[in-house]
């Protein structure tokens, strides 16, 4: 009898625990990836639950799972907060590392150079307006699961978030990772997705394509000769969808590929395995 009067002691104990363990457990927030600046990060909760980065909400998706993009310029301190269906609450305050960027200094250059006329600032107005639009997609999907490879092999000749200052004025960084490699090189889709945009002649970017990769995630792929697929196109990891050019304005051909969590820049390197090894 003693035995049994122990056993439901012991039963009833680990009862409670369990009941004041299992809140704590649900409400758990779990964040995956190196938080540094330009880095790309996963999140993971209950499902059903909202989420807000910095103060903005975030697409979340059906297992629970979401992005978290850190800007170029993101601060130290970033902080998630979760509300669960049943009301309670998690919250992460995430210590981004903080990154040195190469920033060139050019003195002497003529004016037109560094501020464009006015006809010339409306026509890059209306090129904006419309990548804007093209990233404000929010595609519950994941195609970014497919995995991520390089989009094209070859020398990189501009990293992200470098910077030059012209006549004393900063331009704005670099978003992007530029890899020199000929007119005509295939491109192919880094990860799975929808294009949103095909523009064969913006003013900077020239021959400008956007896939979008699910949850505010996109892919920008600039100075093309040639794009190979249209706006609605589902496209797979590996497809090739353009060729490499030296549209908009650059000095020679390469392809410059930038990546974009939400309104958040993000380094794309950061995503593949070093060119190195994806070029063997």
């Amino acid at each position: 009898m003693g035995r049994r009067r122990e056993a439901e002691v012991l039963r009833r104990v680990l009862l409670t625990l369990s009941l004041l363990v299992a809140p704590a457990l649900a409400a758990a927030l779990e964040i995956s990836g190196e938080p540094l600046q330009g880095a790309l990060l996963e999140g993971r909760t209950a499902p059903g639950s909202e989420v807000a980065v910095a103060g903005r909400e975030v697409p979340v998706g059906p297992d629970g799972r979401f992005l978290i993009g850190l800007d170029r310029d993101a601060p130290e301190r970033v902080e998630v907060r979760v509300t669960r269906p049943d009301g309670s609450r998690a919250r992460e305050v995430i210590a981004v590392r903080q990154r040195d960027y190469d920033v060139q200094r050019i003195d002497g250059l003529p004016g037109n150079q560094v501020s464009p006329d006015a006809e010339t600032l409306q026509r890059i107005r209306k090129d904006q307006a419309r990548v804007r639009a093209a990233r404000a997609t929010r595609r519950p999907a994941m195609d970014f699961d497919s995995g991520w490879q390089w989009p094209v092999t070859g020398p990189i000749s501009g990293v992200y978030g470098s910077q030059r200052i012209l006549n004393g004025q900063p331009r704005q960084p670099h978003y992007g990772i530029d890899i020199a490699v000929p007119t005509g090189t295939p491109v192919e889709a880094p990860a799975d997705g929808v294009v949103t945009l095909v523009a064969p002649d913006l003013f900077f970017s020239g021959g400008t394509l956007i896939v979008d990769h699910g949850h505010g995630l996109s892919s920008a792929f600039l100075h093309l000769s040639r794009i190979l697929v249209e706006e609605g196109d589902a496209v797979r990891r590996g497809e090739v969808i353009a060729e490499v050019g030296a549209t908009g304005r650059v000095t020679g051909a390469h392809l410059d590929w930038r990546m974009n969590w939400l309104d958040a820049r993000i380094d794309p390197s950061l995503l593949v395995p070093p060119m190195d090894q994806a070029a063997e």
